[in-house]
């Protein structure tokens, strides 16, 4: 290369260099979908790095809006309330995006996570309040509402239905065992239009990462115990990609002597009752949200074998034996 020209590019990377700010480090908290949340994030300065935050803070407000199943005036739960048997009702990009992405999840799982569940999961929210196990034809009945075949797209029209054997069945969707992740991917999302893309997004324990700090190869991630109280043993180091966790440790119930967690088996209609913390790594935190449930579901053997047969997606299973014994499957 001629010496002159090598000279000049030398010259303009280091005045690149020179004129390039640091990223500094910020932090943010909020609370949205019910559930603290809390932003770490690399910016040039503290007005960027704050227009990114609450960007992001309103992104949550406004998926809320959409998706959540304890707001009465939510998309979906006019949805729920007012479409008639078979109706295609017209919905909202984030609604048909996050419902779609809902039954994905359903038929990879075998139906271990399922949309449908919305009356099996407020019949278990009353059982829970309670304390007292719904009654078996009670069972039975939420449980013939539950099946995410039901679900129709009208792609053209952007339109949702639920078939008209299913709507005089009363299904309702409920997408929480996916929203929450769902909104940390658009968060994230809307950050990277303020040029923020070193970012970490935590939830309630679930988990979006941008890239990594300045430096590093990537966040440190601390793994949920399986006991309350306990200090975390494993630390995963990632980045781009979503983190979420399941399990019963602060969220069950104790009836009649046994303990029930607040996930809901479609299946059974009950709480589990297996003592699992789940914690899935997924491209995206939706997928790992929704995973995670899926996981505690199936089980360690059936939920790894799903994990397996999914690329960049892994997951540790810890299990509470009968006799106190912590069993560990799956990522080391």
């Amino acid at each position: 290369m001629n010496a002159r020209l090598f000279s000049l590019i030398f010259l303009f990377t280091f005045v690149l260099l020179m004129n390039a700010k640091a990223e500094e480090r910020f932090e943010f908290e909020g609370i949205e979908m019910a559930v603290p949340i809390r932003i770490v994030l690399y910016a040039e300065d503290a007005q960027t790095a704050k227009k990114a935050a609450d960007a992001a803070l309103a992104r949550f407000h406004d998926l809320n809006q959409r998706l959540s199943d304890y707001d009465e005036k939510s998309e979906i739960r006019r949805f729920c309330d007012d479409a008639g048997p078979g109706e295609f009702v017209r919905v909202s990009d984030d609604l048909w995006n996050c419902v779609r992405l809902a039954v994905h999840h359903a038929e990879i799982s075998g139906g271990a996570f399922d949309p449908t569940v919305g009356q099996v999961v407020r019949l278990w929210r009353t059982a829970r309040k309670l304390h007292r196990l719904p009654a078996e034809n009670r069972i039975r009945d939420v449980l013939d509402t539950v099946g995410w075949e039901n679900i129709q797209f009208d792609e053209e029209r952007q339109a949702i239905a639920i078939s008209a054997h299913g709507a005089k069945r009363h299904v309702r969707l409920d997408l929480g065992g996916i929203a929450k992740g769902y909104a940390i991917d658009e968060a994230l999302k809307t950050m990277r239009f303020f040029g923020v893309t070193r970012v970490l997004l935590d939830a309630g324990g679930d988990l979006g990462l941008g890239d990594p700090p300045p430096g590093k190869e990537g966040w440190t991630i601390a793994v949920t115990p399986l006991k309350k109280g306990e200090k975390p043993t494993d630390f995963w180091t990632l980045k781009n990609c979503g983190v979420a966790n399941s399990g019963d440790m602060y969220q069950f119930v104790e009836i009649d002597g046994k303990r029930y967690s607040h996930i809901v088996d479609p299946k059974t209609g009950l709480g589990l009752t297996s003592r699992l913390t789940v914690s899935v790594i997924a491209p995206t935190a939706a997928d790992a949200d929704a995973l995670a449930s899926a996981v505690s579901v199936l089980g360690p053997e059936k939920g790894l074998a799903l994990i397996r047969t999914l690329p960049q997606t892994e997951a540790q299973i810890l299990h509470l034996t009968e006799e106190g014994k912590v069993e560990k499957f799956g990522k080391e």
